[in-house]
């Protein structure tokens, strides 16, 4: 599985060469950017924006898939994009008001109409819903559209990052893997607890939880200029390591048994 580490800087892309996932809330706002060390993957920033502004009317797919057109030509390395996609969890159709059908309508419209503006670049199809009849409701959608899920490079399971280590959340990915055998599926936002518990059906993941964690425990030995290691390389470049290594660990578990 590939991992993901979530920044909210930018420029770590110059220096750091592990995978990285950072969102076009921040890129957006450099002029120079940075020519990336190693391969990082885009975030459409959907949730801070369908929450705060009830749709994605302040950046239409045209000037997105601009954006996205730049950072593919200037920065280098990038694997994939997610599209503008509508998550489903309870807070963001209060915002938008509207329905799970109506937000999944709109992820997968948004995400054929990328792919129509810039073949070239390398936007992914997102699953979206809430129970897993839901999702496997989103998988029709994509194959009423034409888009063959199975084959594409990774695609995107949304809206389960604020619902992690449940029952819920594995059985979303059981369904989903059940649905389309051989789905080279991304969870978005996820944090240790559940990739103990369905790491095993991802291709790939992204987390920031790093930042949080490093705000309640005291800076590492060296850091003594910052109060806190929430925006420090060296404890998000650790905290990665150490997860891995957890990941591995209960691997190699899990095969003895």
């Amino acid at each position: 599985m590939r991992f993901y580490l979530g920044t909210h800087h930018p420029h770590w892309l110059r220096t750091i060469e592990v995978p990285l996932f950072i969102s076009d809330r921040t890129l957006r706002r450099y002029r120079t950017l940075p020519t990336a060390s190693g391969l990082w993957a885009l975030d459409s920033g959907g949730f801070t924006e369908l929450t705060r502004y009830g749709g994605w009317h302040r950046s239409p797919a045209h000037a997105y898939a601009t954006r996205v057109q730049r950072y593919h030509d200037e920065i280098g390395g990038l694997v994939w994009a997610a599209p503008q996609d509508w998550m489903c969890e309870p807070q963001v159709l209060a915002a938008t008001g509207q329905t799970v059908a109506e937000h999944q309508r709109r992820t997968v419209m948004n995400y054929l109409r990328l792919r129509r503006i810039t073949p070239n670049l390398p936007f992914i199809p997102v699953l979206q819903g809430w129970t897993s009849r839901e999702y496997l409701d989103c998988v029709s959608r994509y194959e009423d559209a034409g888009v063959d899920l199975a084959s594409a490079l990774v695609v995107g399971v949304g809206s389960v990052c604020r619902r992690q280590g449940t029952a819920d959340s594995a059985a979303i990915f059981t369904a989903i893997h059940t649905r389309v055998p051989g789905i080279r599926a991304h969870g978005f936002g996820v944090k240790t607890s559940g990739l103990a518990l369905y790491g095993h059906l991802l291709t790939s993941a992204d987390s920031l939880a790093w930042s949080l964690a490093a705000r309640f425990r005291p800076p590492l030995p060296g850091c003594h200029r910052h109060g806190s290691c929430a925006n420090c390389p060296r404890f998000a470049l650790r905290w990665r390591n150490e997860v891995l290594a957890n990941l591995q660990q209960a691997s190699r578990k899990s095969c003895l048994q």
